[in-house]
């Protein structure tokens, strides 16, 4: 079964989907982490973000992987553990620009659906209903008023220790949100047959029972 989870940054869906995936015994794969991975390599081989043609090189000559080590996703780059660093602000900054080439989608593409496809799944992204896997079992799509998320995203990355400002927050979820929402190939969109779920007034704990009873809905339906 293949339950896929849309929407834009700061809207709770790798949170909610990583609980709603151990609340169901499901594998949680947050794609996001992927591209993350990548962009973290990009920026550590000195790529120059604007050279589509040397990214996708390292796109194809990567290898990420995601594991649950004491029931915590961690992601490994090339066989290191890099699950702190890609949340870095240098990494956040530039994941949407490396994320929008068409290339380096299709071959993060073929890698998600070879893990989605092999057990039970829920999947978080921002095309994973659209795109990914537009004949999943179940497709939630997840939003938020905007200055919501920016306090959700402020707080994560606080927690994180990180040095930044609400105004910094802001802006880069805005042009996320503008990258991600206008590129060309796979961009940001609800799925028709998606379940839309304003997250802007609920706790954590709400989004997850509302999407388990979804689940099982469609389960004993």
């Amino acid at each position: 079964m293949i339950v896929a989870v849309d929407g834009p940054a700061g809207a709770g869906k790798s949170t909610v989907s990583k609980l709603l995936a151990k609340k169901i015994g499901f594998l949680y794969i947050d794609t996001g982490a992927m591209y993350r991975a990548l962009t973290l390599k990009t920026i550590n081989t000195s790529c120059a973000i604007q050279d589509e043609k040397s990214i996708i090189g390292i796109a194809e000559n990567t290898k990420i992987e995601l594991k649950n080590v004491d029931a915590e996703l961690k992601v490994y780059l090339d066989g290191e553990d890099v699950s702190l660093e890609i949340r870095q602000p240098k990494v956040t900054k530039f994941v949407s620009d490396i994320a929008k080439i068409k290339k380096v989608r299709e071959v993060m593409f073929k890698l998600q659906r070879s893990l989605g496809e092999s057990q039970d799944s829920v999947l978080d992204g921002r095309d994973i209903g659209t795109v990914v896997f537009p004949d999943a079992d179940l497709k939630f799509y997840l939003d938020a008023n905007f200055n919501e998320r920016v306090n959700r995203r402020y707080k994560e990355l606080s927690g994180l220790k990180q040095d930044i400002t609400p105004e910094g927050v802001s802006k880069d979820l805005n042009n996320r949100d503008t990258i991600d929402s206008t590129r060309s190939y796979a961009p940001l969109k609800r799925a028709a047959d998606a379940i839309y779920i304003d997250t802007t007034n609920m706790s954590i704990d709400q989004v997850v029972q509302e999407m388990f009873n979804h689940i099982n809905a469609k389960r004993n339906g």
